[in-house]
């Protein structure tokens, strides 16, 4: 059989969701996940607890085959789970739901008539009024507290003003578009393309309707969860305000806004970020996460409370070594709730205000449908219930609550319908030691259907990207495919990984790659050492960060069968000035620009081993990336070209870095991979 006909059989069976080594029988096809499933998967997100404390309303998101897009709707469903009714659902988005203060009112925002509209719904009588009539989509609502007005923060465009323009273009003519002007360092953003001239600023609104009204303006973001004061005089916010921003890019400010006047007043003056002001609901301290920055590419966020005016900063989460977010207040005021990662997984903790901490659930997670990736959504009830998006590992996110015993509920059962008569394998830890310096490494391995331990099965080492994020035992399309292709996957969490504290995660601190290339071999190891795995069919793959890491491997050894190197930096020098996030890189990532220290930026660049390479290796980038641009795909495709070895180049169209925003486009990258895995997997050729 010809390369090409092995190839082309090889995606046939890829997209019918599995290959095998003698070829699937239907009852294997039917029993394993499938890339048609993608579009069937559904998962619950955004839990908030109803004022009468004994329902949750949340979003329902699914996949809409026919736009290739996610569709979000707002469901209910109790407390003891036994009543589960749609609230708004429809083809239409529905989503970001805010009660009043009263409860008697439902903000949410809307694409029923076209635009992302806010809306109000009396909770009584269902009637539904729009609010708003704006052009951006609004985002982070919140009621004042005497609920007559709404906040909300929206892209405000701004005007550009070109050096030069020509002013004698005759009617009618078909001239090329004006030349584009652009005076901004940060010019373009991932998930957008060219920044638009403009920034985010603050509104409020008539609760009732009414003309929005700007509060903010200027050159600068206000951005993220807006606080109100206990008078509905004034709105808290976070912004970087610095004349440098751009280049100061961690140094946002807490700020304080007069509704009225506009006015203006900081609150605080940290060296970082201070951000998500959170106000209690007695009104007297306002919370809010950030750090001191020390100039280390990987930081701890920590937890920190205040009074309204700025006075009397108090650190709450110093000894915890692990990143706060989510953060909500207990009803009493007394105490808070927040979200970490730890060992892999995600965390919903209470710490009271004397910084006492108490763990409520480390199960939250479920929403990160590609890669297996720390995720999740919660709310508390009055009386401390936790709702929550819950990981199994095998399911994307239903929701579950945890009372004050510690008992869970499962509340909702989104995908049954999908899963129930499928097999698939949960996520094992392994845990081994470094082979540099004996520290703990965790990695997760999932085995394909119906594995059977004395049999030997090709390997994937999946890597995830960041580097400062973790993997954890997570639902993943991409490994629950991979599985089903008959592969054993590994994936873990290599030193410069978070949720195992900040000396853990600077271990590559203006250092990366290096070790990080030793944990992960360490890790292919300890599933070798199980004995179920083919040494001859080891396969490698990651993206972003991950990409990265797979590009430094194959410089580094050969003992992969196929590799694919997704979304990657190849060339830090050139990385500089085309990525999105390029003043953040050259701050953090590096002791100095690369015209003044070439010699850093090539030695940590997959580029400066691409003479090493002799492994088969496909390349594949979104076309629209600009967090790592095409550009150092193209280059490290021409280079593996110019050395001689076997490669592919594909472009997902339509796709920024998350690929899997589209989910015909998740599918195509997961099918590619196993393709051209496929392509050199020596267990199922023909003679």
């Amino acid at each position: 059989m010809t390369k090409l006909s092995i190839l082309t059989s090889c995606i046939a069976l890829a997209l019918t969701g599995s290959v095998f080594a003698k070829g699937p029988s239907e009852q294997e096809i039917n029993n394993t996940l499938t890339y048609q499933d993608i579009f069937n998967i559904e998962y619950a997100a955004n839990p908030v607890v109803m004022p009468d404390g004994k329902q949750v309303v949340y979003e329902r998101r699914s996949m809409d085959i026919m736009t290739d897009s996610l569709r979000r709707n707002l469901w209910t469903v109790s407390l003891d789970g036994k009543k589960h009714l749609p609230l708004l659902s429809d083809t239409k988005n529905h989503f970001s739901p805010v009660f009043s203060p009263d409860g008697t009112k439902m903000a949410y925002l809307s694409s029923k008539e076209g635009k992302v509209q806010i809306y109000l719904r009396d909770m009584e009588s269902g009637l539904t009024a729009r609010v708003t009539d704006v052009n951006m989509t609004p985002s982070n609502m919140s009621f004042s507290p005497d609920g007559k007005q709404l906040a909300f923060s929206m892209f405000t465009p701004g005007k550009s003003a070109p050096l030069f323009s020509l002013d004698f273009k005759p009617k009618g003519a078909k001239w090329a578009d004006n030349a584009q002007y652009i005076d901004k360092t940060l010019f373009q953003r991932d998930g957008a393309g060219m920044k638009r001239p403009g920034n985010m600023q603050v509104y409020v609104v008539p609760a009732i309707g009414g003309a929005p009204r700007q509060i903010t303006s200027g050159a600068h973001d206000y951005a993220g969860s807006l606080a109100w004061t206990l008078d509905s005089k004034q709105l808290i916010v976070s912004a970087n305000t610095r004349e440098n921003a751009e280049f100061d890019v961690f140094n946002s400010d807490l700020m304080a806004i007069d509704i009225l006047s506009s006015k203006i007043t900081r609150l605080t003056d940290m060296s970082g970020p201070e951000s998500g002001p959170q106000m209690s609901p007695n009104g007297k301290k306002v919370a809010f996460t950030g750090f001191e920055d020390n100039g280390k590419s990987n930081q701890i966020v920590e937890l920190y409370v205040m009074n309204p005016d700025g006075s009397d900063i108090q650190r709450l989460t110093p000894d915890l070594d692990r990143s706060v977010g989510n953060v909500k207040w207990a009803d009493n005021s007394k105490g808070l709730y927040f979200s970490h990662d730890n060992d892999g997984k995600k965390h919903v903790a209470y710490v009271s205000l004397s910084g006492k901490i108490k763990t409520k659930t480390d199960a939250l997670g479920g929403m990160s449908l590609g890669r297996p990736y720390t995720s999740g959504h919660y709310d508390v009830t009055d009386n401390g219930q936790i709702v929550y998006t819950q990981s199994t590992g095998v399911r994307p996110a239903d929701l579950a609550v945890v009372n004050k015993r510690g008992k869970v509920t499962q509340l909702t059962d989104l995908n049954s319908d999908v899963f129930d008569h499928k097999t698939l394998n949960k996520p094992q830890l392994m845990e081994v030691n470094s082979s540099v310096d004996g520290r703990r490494l965790q990695a997760w391995i999932v085995t394909p259907p119906n594995f059977d331990p004395n049999k030997k099965y090709p390997l994937i080492l999946e890597i995830h990207g960041g580097p400062h994020t973790a993997y954890g035992p997570e639902f993943s399309t991409e490994v629950q495919l991979f599985a089903a292709a008959g592969y054993v996957v590994v994936y873990g969490n290599p030193r410069g990984s978070t949720s195992m504290g900040a000396d853990f995660a600077n271990q590559i601190d203006k250092n990366y790659p290096s070790e990080d290339y030793n944990d992960l071999m360490d890790m292919v190891d300890g599933v070798i050492a199980k004995g179920y795995v083919d040494e001859e069919n080891l396969f490698v793959t990651g993206g972003s960060g991950g990409g990265t890491l797979t590009a430094w491997i194959i410089g580094k050894t050969d003992r992969f069968k196929a590799s694919v190197v997704a979304k990657p930096v190849i060339n830090w020098t050139s990385m500089i000035g085309a990525s999105d996030i390029y003043t953040f890189m050259t701050k953090y990532w590096f002791s100095d620009l690369p015209w003044n220290d070439y010699q850093q930026y090539w030695n940590r660049s997959p580029l400066s081993l691409v003479g090493n390479v002799k492994t088969p290796t496909m390349v594949l980038t979104g076309e629209l990336d600009v967090r790592t641009p095409m550009s150092e795909s193209e280059q490290y495709y021409g280079a593996l070209r110019l050395q001689g070895v076997d490669s592919a180049f594909v472009r997902i169209q339509g796709a920024y870095h998350g690929i899997a925003a589209k989910p015909s486009n998740l599918a195509r990258k997961v099918g590619n991979i196993l393709a051209w895995f496929e392509k050199y997997r020596t267990d199922n050729k023909e003679d």
